[in-house]
C-alpha cells in the first residue's frame, strides 16, 4: 500500500489524558442527547415523534416560498419543505402536534392544488405515523444500538481477549455518543436514517479498531520485555499509514455524497463524516489507551 506517512514514532499514549478530557466532553454531550431522545424532548423526526410526510410531483417548478406561505396560512406553519429540483417535486413533513386528520396528505395536496391551480400535482408517496408507532420505533432504535454494542464486545472478546472486547465496545460507544451529541448540539433532526448512520459508523469504527488491536496482540507476543505503552505506541505507528489511507478514502467518498447526494442524504452523510473522524480518533486515543489502563490495573 501507499506509504503516505512513512515510518513514524509518535508518542500517542503520552497524550492520552488530553484525549480523555476531550472524549469526556463528547460523551457527556452524547449522554444528554440520548436521554433527551428517550424522553422525546430532542429534535425528533416524524419516524419517532409521529406525523405526516408527503411527496408531491408538479408538472412545473413550484416556488417553495409560496408553498410554505400557503401551508402557514392554513395553520401548518411547522411544515418542513424540501425541494426536489430534478423532478419538480416537494417533500413536505409535518410533525405530529394535532390529530392525523388535520394533517393528512390529502389535505396538504388540496391546499397546494388550490394555491397552484394551473400546475397539476400528484401524490407520489405519503407516510403517516401515529405517536404510538413513533414511540415504538424510538425504543426499537435504542435497542438496536445497545444490541450492536453488546455484539461487538462479544465478537472482539472471542476474536481476541475479553479486555480487547471491552475496550472496543467502549470505543465504539464513544463514537456513537460523540456523533449523537454533536447532532444534538447542532439541533439536527434525529430520524431512522441517522440511526442507520450510527450503526454503520459503529461497524466502520470496529473494523479500524480490529486492525490496531491485531497489531498490538502480535507485538505483545514479540516484545515481551517492553512496557505496554511502548508496545501500543509502536503498534499504532506501524499501522498509522494504513489507518490514514483507509479513513481518508472513506471520508472522501462520503464527502461526495454530502456535497452532491441531495437533501435526503445530507444529514446521513454528515453523521458518517463525523463518524469517520471520531472513529479514527477513538481507535488511537480511546480504545488503545484503555488496554494500557487495564494492564496497569491488573
Amino acid at each position: 500500500m501507499l506509504e503516505m506517512l512513512g515510518k513514524t514514532s509518535i508518542d500517542f499514549m503520552g497524550k492520552r489524558y488530553y484525549a480523555f478530557a476531550l472524549s469526556a466532553l463528547l460523551m457527556l454531550a452524547g449522554i444528554v442527547g440520548f436521554v433527551q431522545i428517550v424522553r422525546g424532548q430532542a429534535n425528533l423526526g416524524i419516524d419517532f415523534s409521529g406525523g405526516t410526510a408527503v411527496q408531491l410531483h408538479f408538472e412545473k417548478p413550484v416556488p417553495v416560498g409560496e408553498a410554505r406561505a400557503a401551508l402557514t396560512a392554513a395553520g401548518l406553519a411547522d411544515a418542513e419543505i424540501q425541494e426536489l429540483v430534478s423532478s419538480n417535486a416537494l417533500l413536505i413533513r409535518i410533525k405530529r402536534q394535532t390529530t392525523i386528520e388535520e394533517k393528512s396528505a390529502g389535505r396538504i395536496a388540496s391546499l397546494l392544488g388550490a394555491k397552484f391551480p394551473d400546475n397539476p400535482l400528484t401524490i407520489e408517496q405519503s407516510t403517516e405515523i401515529g405517536p404510538t408507532v413513533g414511540s415504538e420505533l424510538r425504543d426499537k432504535a435504542v435497542q438496536a444500538v445497545v444490541i450492536a454494542l453488546v455484539g461487538i464486545m462479544i465478537y472482539i472478546a472471542l476474536r481476541f481477549e475479553f479486555r480487547f472486547g471491552v475496550s472496543a465496545a467502549i470505543g465504539t460507544l464513544h463514537d456513537v455518543l460523540a456523533v449523537l451529541g454533536i447532532f444534538y448540539l447542532l439541533d439536527k433532526e434525529i430520524t431512522l436514517l441517522i440511526v442507520t448512520a450510527l450503526l454503520t459508523l459503529g461497524g466502520y469504527s470496529l473494523t479500524d479498531k480490529v486492525v490496531i488491536f491485531d497489531r498490538i496482540r502480535e507485538n505483545l507476543r514479540r516484545r515481551r520485555q517492553e512496557g505496554m505503552g511502548q508496545v501500543i505506541n509502536a503498534s499504532i505507528n506501524q499501522v498509522l499509514s494504513r489507518t490514514v489511507i483507509v479513513s481518508l478514502t472513506v471520508f472522501l467518498s462520503v464527502l461526495a455524497i454530502y456535497l452532491w447526494g441531495g437533501d435526503v442524504l445530507h444529514d446521513f452523510s454528515l453523521a458518517m463524516l463525523l463518524g469517520v473522524i471520531v472513529g479514527t480518533y477513538s481507535s488511537i486515543f480511546v480504545a488503545s489507551p484503555l488496554l494500557m489502563i487495564w494492564r496497569k490495573a491488573k
